[in-house]
């Protein structure tokens, strides 16, 4: 990535933080900086500095005006129209290849609107949030992109001695990010997504030396919520030749309210972009809670297993199973390149298999039938008799892999 002559995007309520603003402003000129700068306070600013996107404008890029925005006088509508516009306005700044990294500071608005904005900035481009809420859980808004929260310790609130030394250092942090060189990409390497969890590392880490003697590029996600979550976004960003999702848990999840659901777009981007992919229903056995104590009441009584002192795993059971069966089949039936099916009889996770705490062949038998009863025809299903982590069947994985790439 070239950064030479972008700039580095600053973003905030200039009206409110104006005497904040200024100082980082001032910050990152210090550090020999070209700044554009986007405001999305609703009132009068009063700021030393010249501000590119004023916030009528920023209001105008969600179709509607300023003026109407402060005759509303709903300031939780005000912080969601100008976090969108703002959004806007950073995707149009990205889309020029202009910028080289980003920074907001503020409260809970603040934080907000600048998250929101962020959302729209390529993986790569450094993006920083000095923030009053930053211990909070802001997993939401931060979703998959590789944003940096930093705490503000003191209200973003007028200057004084931690407030200029925090800003100050986060002025510096982005500089410093912002120009970090990458390293020239080997455009003859292919990339293969691989998704993995605890259960199933062994299997991803045969496959991934195997993909990589082959010449590939491998990388892994951790199939927590928000790691098939990133995966599915770089998907159709077009960044693989090829996903191996060996770990499909968060479907169980999602279909069963548990905590690392990646949401219902879990398993689709491949089959919209046309990437070649092959499918296990990896951890379809389990669905992830915390702490014991936090399993819903309906499921007390279930199959439960502690895999961590804060992580509780559910057992799925034959119900859940056929349901899961037909999610996948769904799924994958909208598929516009090859896709295949791989499917390990001997147990779909580490404790899975045979001696087990979660062994229930049952369960999985309704499983796979399940995927067999809904999946096109044209959609290769391929029977392996070993489990999900033995040598063997991490090596039919990338065989049916590479054949289909």
């Amino acid at each position: 990535m070239n950064v030479i002559n972008k700039h580095i995007v600053m973003i905030g309520c200039f009206d409110t933080k104006g005497e904040d603003f200024t100082y980082l402003y001032d910050s990152l000129q210090g550090e020999g900086e070209k700044i554009i700068t986007v405001n999305t306070g609703v009132m009068k600013s009063n700021v030393h500095f010249p501000i590119n996107f004023d916030s009528d404008v920023v209001a105008q890029h969600t179709g509607t005006s300023l003026l109407a925005i402060q005759a509303a006088n709903d300031r939780g509508k005000a912080v969601e129209i100008m976090g969108n516009g703002a959004a806007k306005v950073l995707a149009e700044l990205v889309k020029k290849d202009t910028i080289k990294g980003v920074i907001g500071m503020g409260g809970g608005g603040g934080t907000y609107m600048a998250l929101t904005a962020m959302q729209e900035v390529s993986l790569g481009i450094p993006k920083l949030c000095l923030s009053t809420i930053a211990s909070w859980d802001l997993s939401k808004y931060i979703g998959v992109k590789d944003i940096t929260l930093m705490s503000s310790v003191v209200d973003v609130a007028g200057l004084n001695s931690i407030s200029r030394l925090l800003i100050k250092q986060a002025a510096s942090a982005i500089c410093s990010m912002a120009n970090v060189q990458r390293e020239p990409a080997d455009d003859k390497k292919k990339t293969i997504a691989i998704s993995m969890f605890g259960n199933t590392t062994k299997c991803v880490d045969k496959c991934s030396k195997l993909l990589k003697e082959e010449g590939y590029e491998v990388m892994v996600f951790h199939a927590t919520g928000v790691g098939g979550a990133t995966m599915e976004s770089l998907i159709h960003e077009g960044v693989f030749a090829g996903v191996l999702d060996v770990t499909t848990t968060e479907l169980a999840d999602e279909l069963c309210g548990g905590t690392l659901s990646a949401g219902p777009d879990r398993l689709t981007a491949a089959s919209k972009m046309g990437i070649p992919q092959v499918v296990v229903p990896g951890c379809l056995d389990m669905v992830n809670f915390g702490h014991l104590d936090t399993v819903p009441e309906k499921y007390t009584s279930r199959k439960l297993y502690s895999w961590a002192p804060n992580v509780t795993l559910m057992r799925t059971n034959k119900n859940e199973n056929e349901m899961l069966g037909k999610i996948i089949a769904d799924k994958l039936t909208k598929a516009r390149t090859p896709v295949t099916i791989v499917l390990p009889k001997k147990g779909i996770s580490q404790i899975d298999a045979e001696g087990g705490v979660f062994y229930d062949p049952e369960a999985n038998k309704a499983l796979f039938d399940s995927i067999h009863a809904h999946c096109n025809s044209t959609i290769p299903i391929i029977e392996i008799d070993a489990n999900i982590n033995d040598e063997a069947f991490a090596n039919a994985l990338v065989a049916h892999l590479l054949k289909i790439i």
